[in-house]
């Protein structure tokens, strides 16, 4: 039976900046659970299964179940769904077996299995219509983890390969499918486009160096290039030259593949190549490549790739070998093998693994590292709305100690900046502070919680943060706003917007430079205006003046129909939530402020006659607010749109929306207390879901207090 480890780590490959708090991974012990916890176990899992087409997401009821025979409180994990890229990089260094074991590989299987579409194929996530890049992974992964050609209940695997076949085959996936299958050996280097290393030696103060992206696109190709320029491939075994004559329609030998590093399928095609990409492309491969791979130019190419190499260790060292993200790590970890199987690097990768890996009734996903930070912080604050913190106390006091201990301390090692690193000392990342990397609205709610931990607790001096913490938090905060007002997510944004139309993913948009996000915004003056209530007089002038350039910001970025675009969660509810919440600490609400009566407006227009409100990922994706199919309601969403309205002030003016609203809510709650699982609500990158699996017990929590505490405001009025 699986067992949730928490705050553990063990083995001389695994370092820790606090002892490992707030990690959490699995590990199978046959000996472990009852009779009844097993069997507990299994139904969960069928009644998965027969509700999978009803339902794609997990209601995590493994961990829940380890949660309720009295365990350590624990985060629930976010989960980025469909990544089984792990799975072909064992494989490739030989360690698949070894690492991943039978129950691993079964509930890997699982997995995959579960969250097959009806039509044969697999969807760049979970909620997603069948693409080349989903299908055609998650083909060549249960291939790897043993299964037949004809395998699988009810054909699965070769109904699988036939929506392969009918799409015209995996020449037609996207570019970072065309890399990972050229690595497996299932697809030639010939067919990707040029992702020369030689771009890591430009000069700094060029705007196209790859420094100067995203860090979660940098971190990307940074590994890539160097697989790319060394044209790794992974050994050829059987099992390879037999998927070689699966996945394409005509034989391997025959394919064109310079034909192919252009192509892919309708059905994945998110951000369509600039003709001026292809040229560039085009002279690079015909031209660039041939001369960069003869002497005395290849001098050149391996400089390069010691350039490439020496960034991804740097990124290792600085990351306890976690990585910015699923992606970023397995693409490091394969490059370390490459340049060294038996490297330390390549082992401490290897411990790391587990970190990325988590079990639910649908099975083992490879998730992002975790949210343990950001859920810890909106856990805190539905809690504190409720103003039972009294009651509450020892969740708070736990919320506020791991968050005292996931503070990052120092900043990247050496002369960081010629890493093309920011500060991170004071900062809050996403999960853990062995992860590393800092994040604006992470660093604004960890500092929100300090400070009204502060304010709960006077009498627990021993365990407040102390002043200077605080400042490097502010200071980190400071150094992400934009000349415009708004605050980026982990960099300031170092080039200029154009080079956006060089996007080479195909599956994402706005991923090559920083942007500022009114999320982030919010969350930097929600926490400023707190912090200046507490230190009036530390930075003052500094801290006003942002406040005020934030604000202006967030006005100046609501769109003509009262709305604003959320980018981390779905979608413009979400951001309409973040911006009213930001005008709030203001004193800008719904009788004073056109910008939030507008808003609230917008809002009130898409409330569904359940009372309850429901938004599609598709409104990321085309930027159109899009109902959920069916018009179906979504819990956490109301939740979101209910906050607006309540804090806001417009309940004060009609109340029936908000009661009709919260009827909703109170009646979607499940005897435990727990409420059902729904559609996902966080989003990436405007076109990937992000599951948020402890959304759907914190909003309504939230919402609730709120209520309650304007029902009791109501009542003292009347």
């Amino acid at each position: 039976m699986w067992k949730l480890k928490i705050a553990e780590g063990k083995g001389p490959w695994l370092e820790s900046l606090n002892n490992f708090i707030g990690r959490q991974h699995w590990e199978f012990d046959p000996e472990a659970g009852t009779t009844e916890e097993r069997a507990e176990v299994e139904r969960a899992r069928e009644e998965f299964k027969r509700n999978r087409f009803n339902m794609r997401q997990s209601a995590d009821l493994l961990m829940r179940m380890e949660l309720r025979k009295g365990k350590a409180n624990v985060e629930m994990d976010k989960g980025v769904k469909l990544k089984e890229r792990e799975v072909m990089a064992l494989y490739v260094t030989g360690d698949l077996n070894k690492f991943l074991s039978t129950e691993h590989q079964r509930e890997t299987k699982r997995y995959i299995y579960n969250h097959q579409n009806e039509d044969g194929g697999w969807g760049f996530h979970i909620d997603s219509h069948s693409t080349m890049f989903g299908s055609a992974i998650s083909y060549i992964a249960l291939r790897l983890l043993g299964e037949g050609p004809d395998d699988g209940e009810d054909n699965a695997i070769a109904r699988g390969r036939k929506w392969i076949l009918d799409h015209g085959g995996a020449t037609s996936i996207p570019s970072w499918g065309k890399f990972w299958l050229s690595v497996l050996g299932v697809y030639e280097w010939d067919g990707c486009n040029p992702t020369p290393p030689e771009l890591w030696l430009l000069p700094d103060s060029l705007p196209m160096h790859p420094g100067k992206t995203l860090c979660y696109c940098r971190l990307v190709y940074m590994p890539v290039s160097y697989l790319y320029g060394r044209r790794f491939v992974g050994p050829i075994t059987q099992l390879i030259q037999s998927l070689r004559t699966e996945i394409y329609p005509q034989p391997y030998h025959e394919i064109n593949w310079n034909k192919a590093r252009n192509s892919c399928a309708k059905e994945d095609l998110y951000t369509p190549h600039h003709v001026l990409q292809d040229m560039i492309w085009g002279l690079l491969h015909h031209i660039g490549e041939p001369i960069l791979n003869r002497w005395p130019f290849s001098k050149l190419r391996e400089k390069a790739l010691k350039t490439a190499i020496a960034n991804v260790h740097y990124e290792d060292i600085n990351s306890r070998y976690c990585c910015i993200g699923c992606v970023e790590k397995v693409l490091c970890l394969m490059a370390c093998w490459a340049e060294d199987p038996n490297s330390t690097a390549y082992k401490k990768h290897l411990a790391r693994i587990p970190d990325y890996l988590w079990i639910s009734e649908d099975g083992m996903k490879f998730t992002a590292l975790g949210c343990q930070t950001w859920d810890a912080a909106q856990a805190f604050h539905a809690i504190h709305a409720s103003g039972l913190t009294h009651e509450y106390a020892t969740p708070l006091k736990k919320a506020h100690s791991f968050l005292k201990a996931s503070q990052v301390r120092e900043n990247p090692s050496g002369n960081f900046k010629e890493m093309y690193r920011h500060i991170c000392k004071g900062s809050w990342t996403f999960s853990t502070p062995d992860h590393g990397w800092q994040v604006s609205d992470c660093t604004a709610e960890g500092l929100k919680v300090a400070l009204l931990f502060a304010k709960m607790f006077p009498e627990l001096e021993e365990e407040k943060m102390e002043a200077e913490r605080l400042f490097d938090a502010v200071n980190v905060i400071l150094s992400l706003q934009s000349e415009n007002g708004g605050l980026t997510a982990w960099e300031p944004q170092r080039t200029y917007r154009w080079i956006e139309r060089f996007n080479p993913t195909e599956l994402f948009d706005d991923v090559l430079i920083e942007r500022e996000h009114v999320e982030c915004t919010s969350s930097v003056i929600q926490a400023l205006t707190l912090f200046k209530e507490q230190y009036p007089n530390h930075r003052t002038k500094e801290i006003e003046d942002s406040i005020s350039r934030g604000i202006q910001y967030i006005e100046r970025t609501q769109n003509p129909d009262g709305s604003w675009y959320g980018f981390w969660g779905i979608c413009f509810t979400y951001g309409i939530w973040f911006a009213v919440e930001a005008l709030l600490r203001c004193n800008k609400n719904y009788h004073n402020s056109q910008a939030v009566r507008k808003a609230c407006e917008f809002i009130l227009s898409k409330q569904l006659p359940n009372g309850g409100w429901g938004e599609s990922y598709l409104s990321s994706s085309n930027e159109v607010y899009t109902n959920l199919k069916g018009n179906k309601s979504n819990l956490v969403q109301t939740s979101w749109a209910l906050l607006t309205l309540i804090r806001a002030g417009q309940w004060e003016v009609d109340p029936d929306p908000v009661d009709r609203g919260m009827r909703l809510v109170i009646n979607s709650q499940l005897e435990n207390g727990d409420f059902p699982p729904q559609e996902s609500t966080g989003i990436f990158m405007k076109n990937c879901i992000i599951e948020y699996s402890s959304y759907r017990c914190i909003f309504p929590i939230w919402v609730l207090s709120e209520y309650h505490r304007a029902q009791a405001q109501r009542s003292a009025i009347q």
